[in-house]
């Protein structure tokens, strides 16, 4: 009995090591399969522009994907139930995926179906500014702003403003960037505050906000910084343009 015990004694040790690493290399291919599919089904829409950051190239394409498929079931449903919340929530998906055209259709029917959603008007201001209609998305901007002017955390006071000045409206746009500047720091707002001071010929109070957007880099976290690069890029350009030669 003594003999065969010393003969299967060390292979028992080997074979739980072998169907450890078994084990270990099974669970890796299941999480690489299972992630992606969580992060479809786990993911949310940002009704109040927010954005869903810090998420890798893979997962960002497998929500792409998710939400083609919910804005195909979504076109079906609205066949027999054409309700506002089922506009709105298309014209979400759309805005989301950049089809501005397409998610501006949907909550123009939203609109029509229930004009009291100020999410839905908002939402079709910002499809405009996608498209660069900049004049067609202010009395969206003013309608969501007058109702309320901390409206997505003043970005909505924050567009209005720039939407003002860009189509040449500098004194209505000061009241709302004075605001929006006051209670927001986010890339956005100090870039078209920026750009709004060198509309007005104010370079050097332009370099410092465009300055005060290029140190806020150093404060974000890495993934915020990854979602926020293009404003940090348009903030070079325009301190490019506004320092002396």
């Amino acid at each position: 009995m003594f003999g065969l015990r010393q003969l299967f004694y060390p292979w028992g040790f080997l074979v739980q090591a072998v169907a450890l690493v078994h084990f270990a290399r099974r669970r890796r291919r299941l999480l690489a399969v299972c992630n992606p599919l969580r992060g479809i089904c786990g993911s949310q829409r940002v009704h109040r522009g927010g954005s869903s950051a810090g998420r890798g190239t893979a997962s960002g394409v497998f929500q792409g994907f998710g939400r083609r498929s919910r804005i195909q079931a979504l076109e079906i449903q609205i066949i027999d139930n054409p309700s506002a919340g089922n506009y709105e929530e298309l014209g979400e998906l759309c805005l989301e995926q950049k089809q501005y055209a397409k998610a501006r259709e949907a909550f123009d029917k939203a609109i029509a179906a229930r004009g009291d959603s100020p999410h839905a008007f908002y939402n079709r201001a910002k499809c405009n500014l996608g498209l660069g209609e900049l004049a067609s998305a202010i009395p969206d901007l003013e309608h969501v702003v007058k109702i309320d002017s901390k409206f997505d955390y003043y970005r909505a006071t924050g567009l209005l403003a720039d939407a003002y000045a860009r189509t040449g409206q500098l004194e209505r746009a000061t009241p709302y960037f004075a605001e929006a500047t006051q209670f927001s720091t986010t890339p956005e707002t100090l870039y078209n505050y920026a750009n709004f001071l060198r509309l007005q010929n104010r370079a050097a109070e332009a370099r410092e906000w465009t300055q005060k957007l290029l140190a806020k880099k150093r404060t974000l976290p890495r993934y915020m910084q990854r979602v926020e690069r293009p404003w940090f890029r348009k903030g070079k350009t325009l301190l490019k343009e506004l320092t002396p030669a």
